[in-house]
């Protein structure tokens, strides 16, 4: 196994990843955080703290590989930008589809696991419907909904959200991730996702994907992110290397942001957010964490990048 790192590289990388991302955060904080940030497109409803969540924040590891890039004249070589449908298109169908079935294998575990939280009767769903429409809805029509919001999170989700994933993928997947790969497949895989998670503090502490409301708040939310970033930093990883290109893994990473809230539909009362039963949840994202342990198991963790490509 070779294990040269290019640390130089990795450290100004990081350096830029995370410095733009929590200087952003920093100013979100100070400015009323993520409930009680000013409005700054009072037409559009648009809040500072969503401007910079979806600007600096998401954007912040693809600036940093092309800030990094630059400053160390590494070139274009191996940008992992070309998409290779037609090679790998089998990875690509796994990207588009493993995330919402891993995701609804969580949410069933996890009402498995705590029945107590499970609403056969949509009330949640019910109210938000009501919101919109002057009267009820029938049973199968609430449940035509949920299976329109499934199709919709399955076959337009990834597309949409990817314009933003894109953001992240060609940072983590597309820069860092190779530039461990001297460490073997799985060491790579797992580091990425444990620096990704740590990326993700800020915000977490914030209350963004768990709130406050959990045992240990605010936090056992940040260690618990890391768990589920390191489980689908695996997933995403695997499919950046048998693809040779970063798309694969910004359609998986658009995917579960759009089937990610699924499970909320079906929840009673307040659950343990560190717990479910969305994928971020210990529980919620065991379809995440039996993939990467299969992943792991079945890899072959010879160094080396892939089936690389501009």
């Amino acid at each position: 196994m070779n294990h040269a790192v290019d640390t130089r590289r990795v450290l100004i990388y990081l350096a830029f990843a995370f410095g733009i991302a929590w200087v952003a955060s920093l100013v979100i904080a100070l400015t009323g955080g993520l409930v009680d940030s000013p409005v700054v497109l009072p037409e559009l409803g648009v809040s500072l703290a969503l401007v910079l969540l979806t600007g600096p924040v998401m954007w912040a590891p693809a600036i940093a590989h092309v800030l990094t890039r630059l400053i160390t004249r590494e070139g274009w070589e191996r940008a992992f930008l070309r998409p290779k449908v037609k090679e790998a298109w089998p990875t690509w169908v796994a990207a588009w589809l493993l995330p919402a079935v891993l995701t609804i294998a969580g949410a069933v575990a996890f009402f498995a696991l705590l029945p107590r939280y499970y609403d056969p009767s949509l009330t949640t769903l019910r109210q938000m419907v009501a919101e919109t429409v002057p009267e009820g809805l029938e049973e199968l029509n609430l449940w035509t909904l949920v299976a329109v919001q499934v199709a919709q999170a399955v076959l337009i989700a990834p597309i949409l959200n990817g314009l933003a994933t894109f953001g992240e993928e060609f940072g983590w997947r597309a820069y860092l991730q190779p530039k461990l790969m001297g460490l073997g497949k799985r060491r790579a895989f797992l580091l990425t996702g444990v620096i990704w998670g740590v990326w993700h503090w800020p915000v977490i502490l914030m209350g963004y994907n768990y709130g406050f409301d959990y045992p240990g708040a605010p936090f056992l939310g940040p260690l618990a992110m890391v768990w589920f970033t390191v489980t689908v930093s695996v997933l995403l990883g695997w499919l950046t290397v048998r693809a040779g290109s970063v798309w694969p893994a910004t359609i998986g990473h658009g995917a579960l942001n759009g089937v990610a809230a699924l499970g909320l539909i079906f929840v009673e009362g307040t659950p343990n957010t560190l717990l479910g039963p969305t994928p971020v949840g210990l529980v919620g994202g065991l379809g995440f964490t039996m993939a990467a342990a299969v992943i792991l198991l079945l890899l072959d963790d010879r160094s080396g990048e892939g089936k690389t490509g501009t």
